[in-house]
């Protein structure tokens, strides 16, 4: 059986929680008026007035899935781009690199096995840390990249608000992940595009825009809706220990 299929399964008879620990109740929450949480109740601000997208999100799962589905109609490849999908279709996606326990980078990260992520605002920088094991910086002190970039599985993000929304541009990627379970491809020059905006307390609309010359004709975006947990945490995750399911991949 797939990992994906039994971390569905493991996810949904065993809900997320933090049961190592004895918590403080969380100062500043929304309740309702029986004492739980409200999802509904307003946005929490930062020190500057921005939304504070603090938290534990988690995605909607479809998105994970298939990018194309999100997309609601035909993504715009390229002849290559075409050419890659159809023979990691052909191929029943034996050749997934989360299958061999590498990152799933940007945007599948966010999704993937419907894991969720903690994320860490400050002024300076928004930190995103994955269960999967992997970490994304956003600097937001206005930095730009060099020419030459040294390509990396999750690339190199700078972000800015505009008006309540945070919008994250991300490039310097290698060309080795998958943009979504079955096999939608990029290349190196692909550019990423988020914007994070908090609609309440307990919900978050990211929209995200893929932007590649050399796999796609135009750029094409997606809507995700992520949304928080504020009283899980972060599993320890290790994807190659007893690591068993490789043997079991089929395909040609």
């Amino acid at each position: 059986m797939h990992k994906h299929f039994i971390l569905a399964f493991i996810l949904t008879v065993a809900p997320h929680a933090g049961a190592q620990w004895i918590k403080p109740a969380a100062p500043g929450v929304p309740r309702t008026a029986d004492g739980k949480v409200n999802p509904q109740g307003p946005v929490p601000r930062a020190a500057d007035g921005k939304p504070d997208l603090s938290g534990m999100w988690f995605a909607n799962s479809k998105f994970n899935a298939n990018l194309a589905a999100e997309f609601k109609g035909d993504v715009p490849f390229t002849a290559s781009g075409k050419a890659l999908y159809d023979e990691r279709r052909a191929n029943s996606s034996r050749d997934d690199p989360d299958t061999f326990c590498l990152p799933d980078g940007v945007p599948r990260i966010q999704a993937a096995g419907g894991l969720p992520s903690r994320i860490v605002q400050t002024p300076a920088m928004v930190v995103i840390l994955h269960e999967r094991g992997v970490f994304r910086q956003i600097y937001m002190d206005g930095r730009t990249l060099q020419k030459d970039l040294n390509p990396t599985w999750m690339g190199y993000s700078t972000g800015a608000w505009d008006g309540d929304t945070l919008v994250v541009k991300t490039t310097g990627f290698n060309d080795k992940t998958w943009l979504d379970d079955v096999g939608h491809p990029h290349s190196d020059a692909m550019i990423v595009t988020e914007r994070y905006r908090r609609t309440d307390y307990g919900h978050v609309r990211l929209e995200i825009t893929i932007e590649d010359e050399k796999a796609y004709t135009r750029p094409w975006t997606v809507t995700q809706d992520l949304r928080l947990d504020p009283n899980a945490d972060l599993f320890e995750y290790v994807c190659n220990e007893n690591e068993k399911d490789i043997r079991h991949i089929f395909g040609r």
